[in-house]
């Protein structure tokens, strides 16, 4: 017992409830904000590489019209609004060290049926971390092709 009033349990729950509770009502003028200097194409949008230099003329949020701007600001607000609340998820990943790879969707008749998430620990080679994630989506697929009696768009 450590004598505090609460556990790391008790922390992750209430940093899951704030997390959520932030991504209800962001600023939109904050999410215009967070908009500036950043580039358009998510190719090149990488946060955890700041060294990236994209090609040049590559163009950022700053190029555009300000209609466009004013557009994909509403659109970008109306998507961090209506996300699945995927917070405990997030804080768990981060108490545990692990770190999140692309995520995995499959879909049939255009729309999406199943969507998985997968996180590793930073202790893998690049070749097993790789083979353990192609091993994961190849199950998913053919579990949810099987189940769902579909075939992947």
């Amino acid at each position: 017992m450590t004598g505090l009033p609460y556990t790391a349990a008790d922390l992750r729950a209430e940093a899951a409830r704030q997390h959520y509770e932030l991504t209800q009502d962001p600023d939109f003028t904050v999410v215009g904000e967070q908009m500036a200097g950043r580039y358009v194409h998510y190719e090149v949008v990488d946060a955890k590489h700041g060294d990236f230099m994209p090609p040049p003329g590559t163009p950022s949020w700053d190029d555009v019209s300000e209609d466009e701007h004013d557009d994909a600001q509403e659109k970008i607000h109306d998507l961090i609004t209506g996300a699945a609340d995927v917070s405990e998820w997030a804080i768990t990943l981060g108490a545990a060290g692990l770190t999140p790879h692309e995520p995995y969707a499959i879909r049939s008749l255009g729309e999406y049926d199943v969507a998985v998430q997968i996180a590793t620990t930073g202790q893998l080679t690049d070749t097993a971390r790789d083979e353990l994630l192609d091993a994961i989506r190849e199950a998913v697929l053919e579990a949810s092709c099987r189940v769902l009696c579909m075939k992947p768009a």
